[in-house]
Formats: C-alpha cells, structure tokens, sequence
C-alpha cells in the first residue's frame, strides 16, 4: 500500500486532518494501527486543552414522540461549526440516544454510536477533528401518563435541529382538535415569552433573592423613606413573579389576557399544564 493510499485510509478510519494523519504514519512508521493509536492519544490531549475555553454557540436538538419527547442542547465555540455537517450528524444521533437514556448524561456517555464508540469517545475524536470545545449542554427527557407533548423550534438548522426549543407538556383524556391547537400556540408562547416557572410559587427562592438584592440596590439612593421603599420593592417582586410565571403572563397572541385565561377559554375541563422547558443557545 501506497503512503498516500495509507493516509486516505487512516484519515477514513479516524476522521483526522490529512496533516495529522501524515505525522502519525511517519512516527509509527507506516504501522496503521500504531498510527491510529498516536492520534487517538493526540486527540485526547488536544481536545483537553480545549476544554478550557468557552462554548457558547451549538445547537439544540429535539427527539423522540408526543408521548415521550426529549430535549439537548450540544455546545461548541463558534456558529460555523454549529452547522458543520459532522457536528450536526453528530448531534443527531446524540438527540436519539439522549431520548433513548431519558436524558441521564451518564448513560448518554457511555451509549454506543453507530460507528462502535461511545458519545464520550465520539466527542474527543470530533475536537480533535473541528478543533473547537465541543459539550453536552442541558437537557430534558417530558413523559407523563394522560399528556402529549408539543414542541415548537425556532432558527432551524436542518430537520430538529435548531437555535431554540421548546416542549410543553398538556395533560387532558381529551385528545381533540382544540388540545392540538392549544399545545402548538402555548409552545410558540413560551419561545417567545421565557417563562422560569409554571405558577409564581414554582420560581426557586434563590431568583426571587437575586432579583429581591437587585430591587434594593435600585431603591436604596432615591432618598425615599424606607417604608415608601418596602412597598414598592413589594410591588415589583411581584410583578417580577408575575411576568415571569406562565400562568400570569399575558398571552402573545393576545396580550390583554393571561395566559390562565386563555386556557380557560378552551373548555377542556380535565386540562392540566403538567410541565415545560426552554432553551435556547446563548442564555
């Protein structure tokens, strides 16, 4: 076998640069296997120095039915690689088996790719490839007996692979015309409004603290009393609560009602918003 002919088939087999695949055959002396050995030491080294940097861009990813849907976001460092053609086949097949593990990260890393190699491994040999940090983000796994779930992306890439992505979750025996139209315009509600929480009492105590410091902060140089900056230091928490939980929000498509008002337009009497989740690449 021709040197060149060796190069084309180490660069097949490992997926690395024609340069890097070079190197390796001469250092292993034209040995194929000790080659893909060097670079797969290598490539484990390199994307170790790459685990330090930063990884705000990638993708989101939506996989799985209306009865068991699963969301996860893949990070990498620039919006080039996000629509490289490897990173989203990866991330695609990543999408699958994260719905098949129900989102736990531990069996999604050790779950076996098509070409034999586990998520974790698959991640190493794609840094090494691209030359950007590449990580599992968060993700979500909704399943719920009596639901259906119903997604909606935003700045699609290719097929479920998006910027964005929302799942909500809607809990009705009722399966009808009107759930499918609800779940689809309450989908598109949530893209567009980022609700943290489901009601009020669901937003964790550790935001409500964090904007609570923030309020006090703005309050404390305007001179007025501190009663006077009591109440309204009250007043805004709530309204904080208010806009932020999705029962309380006004409803985008019509924002002079809440969104519990709409939902109570739609005469679905078992109807139940059991949960949702949002994620979106940069927040």
């Amino acid at each position: 076998m021709s040197d060149i002919e060796k190069v084309k088939q180490l660069r097949k087999s490992t997926g690395a640069g024609f340069k890097d695949c070079n190197h390796a055959l001469l250092e292993s002396k034209g040995d194929l296997d000790k080659a893909a050995e060097i670079l797969r030491v290598k490539g484990i080294a390199k994307a170790s120095k790459k685990m330090s940097r930063d990884a705000k861009e990638g993708v989101v990813v939506i996989c799985g039915d209306s009865l068991k849907t699963s969301i996860i976001e893949v990070n990498c460092e620039t919006d080039f690689v996000a629509k490289n053609d490897d990173f989203i086949s990866f991330v695609k097949e990543v999408g699958e088996l994260n719905n098949l593990c129900s989102s736990s990260i531990d069996k999604l890393n050790n779950s076996k790719m098509i070409n034999g190699k586990t998520v974790k491994d698959n991640i190493v040999s794609l840094i090494a490839k691209i030359g950007e940090k590449i990580t599992l983000g968060k993700n979500k796994t909704i399943n719920n007996p009596n639901s259906k779930n119903f997604i909606y992306q935003h700045s699609i890439i290719k097929d479920n692979v998006s910027k964005l992505g929302v799942v909500v979750c809607l809990e009705s025996i009722n399966q009808s015309d009107a759930l499918n139209l609800l779940g689809k315009q309450l989908s598109m509600h949530v893209a567009a409004s980022n609700p943290i929480a489901l009601t009020s009492d669901e937003i964790h105590k550790d935001i409500i603290d964090k904007e609570q410091k923030l309020i006090m902060e703005e309050l404390k140089n305007t001179g007025k009393p501190d009663e006077i900056v009591k109440k309204i230091s009250i007043g805004k928490i709530n309204k904080f609560k208010e806009d932020n939980s999705l029962m309380t929000q006004n409803w985008v498509m019509e924002p002079k009602k809440k969104v519990s008002e709409i939902l109570f337009d739609y005469k679905i009497s078992d109807l139940k918003v059991k949960e949702f989740i949002r994620i979106k690449i940069g927040e």
